[in-house]
């Protein structure tokens, strides 16, 4: 690669908290409440589903990541099992843009918290600008490097790991351990639909995969890393979910589906409980948009460097990795302005779910035997993720057909755009040997 990263500036520890941090912000604070909206009263066993999915997919990225771990992971997953092909690039870009939706998915959570400190409605004005504001705060975090952002992570995640586990121990001790959502309509197609949306909430762990040249040991660290931060983060959920649903009936969690975490506070907590709730999301969503930031503009920088997409300098100083930074941060502020969060999430869900299929049949048609990879485990993660998506996106034809109208529109116009970039700059075979 072009680029020079720092080797062994990642701890397992700092990697172990990056994956937990960018699935935390995102999947207990974003999505608690639209899982509860679409699963009914089942929603805690939606999480469990949705880990035991991401169990099946996280195989695939840590055999490959253990046998070729580098910066951008993913890409390079891709770029072995096709080449430099439409389809590699096409699923690399689909990845790299479900990355962004969820940055903007957690800034517009963020400002969603921090308005309903002030008692303001999760509408506000307020909520995009300060969602925009932190993601410009991740920028900056992450122009300072790899440690900076390593040791940031670890700080972070520590404390909502350790104030969400208090959180949602003392919504149960509260509430006498009584099940307030245990009453509603629970339809197997909304509960399967919520597991896209569960799946979601765990995909944060390929950031670990898209770090891994800079992880210690990266052989053997990055995928104990991914195994590692999935089970914290199933603990974590599990918790929260049945603190939510002790505090709070089913419709009151949808009524409050953007900010459910704080709404099941102060019920059972008092508004005291209620505050600290609002601090840690702020905690929590921040650390996650540093670590899907850093992740994202080191997997856009692999593809640039493999060539399988443009790249401008837009007279810009510094180098392609400092340019993909502002690229990723760009995106992100106009997603959070434009689009709101069930939207955000459903696009993101559709993109990693049809990107994770293709990486699943790609190893295991080209790389399975390479890698020892066993055939069963790559074809059930490809039937599971194949019944979520098809149930999530006829769901959503149904309550909300233009999303799956622009992720159909989004999905063509990438693998469109790839296809016309490569025929105008074919990539030789030696330039495809050298990644």
């Amino acid at each position: 690669m072009t680029q020079a990263y720092t080797k062994n500036s990642i701890t397992l520890l700092a990697a172990i908290a990056m994956g937990t941090g960018v699935m935390i912000g995102a999947g207990i604070f974003a999505l608690t409440g639209q899982i509860a909206e679409l699963a009914g009263p089942l929603f805690p066993l939606s999480f469990v589903v949705g880990a035991i999915v991401t169990a099946f997919s996280a195989y695939t990225y840590v055999k490959m990541s253990n046998a070729f771990p580098s910066s951008g992971g993913i890409a390079m997953i891709l770029q072995k099992a096709y080449g430099p092909t439409t389809v590699a690039a096409g699923a690399a870009l689909l990845m790299t843009l479900s990355m962004v939706i969820s940055e903007s998915l957690v800034a517009r959570t963020f400002g969603t918290y921090a308005m309903r400190a002030f008692g303001r409605e999760a509408d506000s004005i307020l909520v995009p600008v300060l969602g925009v504001g932190l993601i410009v705060f991740a920028y900056l975090v992450n122009i300072s490097g790899s440690r900076a952002v390593g040791l940031l992570s670890i700080v972070m995640a520590a404390l909502k790991v350790g104030g969400i586990t208090l959180f949602g121990a003392a919504g149960l001790w509260a509430s006498g351990i009584t099940f307030e959502a245990s009453v509603g309509e629970a339809g197997a197609t909304g509960f399967v639909a919520s597991v896209a949306l569960s799946i979601l909430a765990f995909k944060g762990f390929t950031t670990i995969t898209n770090s891994g040249a800079e992880v210690t040991n990266p052989h053997q660290n990055v995928g104990r890393a991914i195994v590692a931060s999935i089970a914290i983060c199933v603990v974590v959920y599990l918790l929260v979910a049945f603190a939510v649903g002790s505090s709070l009936s089913l419709d009151r969690i949808v009524a409050a589906k953007d900010y459910a975490l704080a709404e099941a506070a102060e019920p059972a907590l008092g508004k005291t409980g209620f505050y600290l709730t609002v601090a840690l999301a702020l905690v929590a969503t921040a650390s996650g948009l540093i670590a899907s930031v850093f992740a994202v503009s080191r997997m856009l920088t692999m593809l640039t460097d493999m060539k399988m997409i443009p790249h401008s300098h837009f007279g810009m100083p510094g180098t392609i990795k400092d340019h993909t930074l502002v690229y990723t941060v760009v995106i992100a502020g106009f997603l959070t302005v434009f689009f709101d969060l069930s939207r955000i999430a459903s696009l993101g869900a559709l993109f990693y779910l049809v990107m994770d299929i293709i990486i699943h049949i790609g190893v295991f048609r080209h790389l399975r035997h390479d890698i020892k990879a066993r055939g069963w485990v790559l074809l059930t993660a490809i039937a599971l993720d194949a019944v979520v998506l098809m149930v999530f996106a006829a769901s959503k034809w149904q309550s909300d057909p233009l999303i799956v109208i622009l992720g159909l529109t989004f999905m063509a116009l990438v693998f469109l755009f790839e296809r016309v970039f490569l025929a105008r700059h074919p990539i030789s075979e030696i330039q495809h040997k050298q990644h």
